[in-house]
C-alpha cells in the first residue's frame, strides 16, 4: 500500500495543478495576513473560502485522478496485490498531496507573519484541521462516486452535485425548515442537522472558536451551549472522523466486490 501511496503522491506532486493549488493559498495567506490588521477577520475570510473551495478541489481532483489512472489500476489488479491496498493507497496519495498543499500554502504566511506565539494560533490551527478533514472527506466521496459510475460524465456530474448539495442546497433547506417550524423546539434538530453536514459542522466550529456566535442568531446560542463545551468539541471532531472513515470503508467494501 505504501508504494502505491508514494507513487500516487509523487504523481500528483509532478502535476502543475498541485503547485497552482499551493501557490493560490500561499498568495491568499500573504494578502489576508499582511494587509489585514485583525487576524480574526483574516481567519473568517479564509474560512469562507476554504469551506467552499477545499471540498470542491478535493471532489474534482479525486474523480479526475480515479478516471485518469483507471488503466494503471486495472494493471495493478492483475498483480498479486490486495485490492484494499491499491485503492487505499491511491486515495491517501491524492488526499495527502492536497492536504499538504493546503497546510503549506497557508502555514508559511502564518509562520512568517509571526503568529506562532499569539493566541491566534489556536484559531488558525482549527481552520487548517477543518480544511484537512474536508479534503479527506470529499476526496473519499469522489472516489466512491467514480468507482460506482463507469461513465466519466456521470461520475463528474454526481460528484459536483454532491458538493453543490452539501455546500449550498443543504443550507437553504436547513434555513427553510427553521422558518417553517419556528413555533416548535428546534434545538436538537439544529444540532443533528449540523452534524450531518461536514461543511456546516466545520463552519460552526470555526465561528464559535472566534466567539462570534451572535452572528448566528438564536441557533448561535444553541450551538455555543453545545459546541462551545469540551464535550461538544470532542463529539464534533469524532463526527468529522466518522465522516472520513465511512466513505473510505465503503470505498474498500465496494472495491473488493466490483468486477473490473
Amino acid at each position: 500500500m505504501f508504494k502505491i501511496l508514494k507513487y500516487s503522491f509523487y504523481d500528483l506532486m509532478r502535476s502543475s495543478w498541485s503547485y497552482v493549488y499551493f501557490l493560490f493559498y500561499l498568495a491568499l495567506g500573504f494578502v489576508l495576513l499582511f494587509l489585514n490588521n485583525d487576524v480574526s477577520k483574516a481567519v473568517i475570510t479564509l474560512m469562507n473560502i476554504i469551506i467552499v473551495l477545499v471540498p470542491l478541489i478535493g471532489t474534482i481532483f479525486g474523480v479526475m485522478y480515479f478516471y485518469n489512472s483507471k488503466e494503471f489500476t486495472e494493471l495493478l489488479l492483475a498483480q498479486p496485490i490486495k485490492r484494499s491496498s491499491i485503492f487505499l493507497g491511491q486515495y491517501l496519495g491524492v488526499a495527502f498531496s492536497l492536504t499538504l498543499s493546503l497546510l503549506l500554502g497557508l502555514g508559511i504566511p502564518f509562520v512568517i507573519y509571526g503568529l506562532l506565539e499569539s493566541t491566534a494560533i489556536f484559531d488558525f490551527t482549527l481552520l487548517l484541521v477543518n480544511g484537512a478533514f474536508l479534503t479527506l472527506i470529499f476526496t473519499a466521496l469522489s472516489f466512491n462516486i467514480a468507482l460506482v459510475n463507469e461513465n466519466k460524465i456521470k461520475g463528474f456530474g454526481y460528484s459536483i452535485l454532491v458538493w453543490l448539495f452539501l455546500a449550498v442546497i443543504y443550507d437553504g433547506l436547513f434555513l427553510m425548515s427553521l422558518i417553517v417550524f419556528e413555533e416548535y423546539p428546534l434545538d436538537t434538530f439544529s444540532l443533528v442537522a449540523t452534524l450531518l453536514n461536514p461543511i456546516d459542522l466545520s463552519r460552526t466550529l470555526i465561528l464559535l472558536k472566534l466567539d462570534i456566535s451572535a452572528l448566528l442568531g438564536y441557533t448561535g446560542a444553541v450551538f455555543k451551549n453545545f459546541f462551545g463545551t469540551n464535550q461538544g468539541l470532542i463529539i464534533s471532531l469524532f463526527t468529522l472522523i466518522l465522516w472520513t472513515f465511512l466513505p473510505v470503508w465503503r470505498l474498500l467494501f465496494k472495491a473488493k466486490r466490483k468486477d473490473f
